[in-house]
């Protein structure tokens, strides 16, 4: 299956779950991807990184329209895909 075709089914999952405009949850993973790629691992090579600073970065990009509470119903829908696929899982 393509990166294309996943991330159409994951947009679709969220716009199901969230009745979030599809062109909007595709700039907020946009912009959390960007933020992912910018963590540094720490010594041990792991990422640590606060879905409230994720938020942050997104609210703070002058193109995302959406608020807050809007903002995490995309990312948690996200994790639930992702959990559903097993492709995540939260920290103990």
């Amino acid at each position: 299956m393509s990166a294309l075709v996943k991330q159409q089914e994951l947009v679709k999952y969220i716009a199901d779950k969230t009745k979030i405009d599809t062109n909007a949850i595709l700039l907020v993973l946009k912009h959390e991807q960007a933020f992912i790629d910018k963590a540094k691992p720490d010594a041990k090579g792991n990422v640590n990184i606060d879905s409230d600073d994720i938020v942050d970065y997104v609210l703070s990009r002058r193109d995302v329209k959406l608020d807050e509470l809007k903002v995490e119903m995309i990312m948690d829908a996200e994790m639930d895909f992702m959990m559903k696929k097993g492709k995540a899982s939260y920290e103990k």
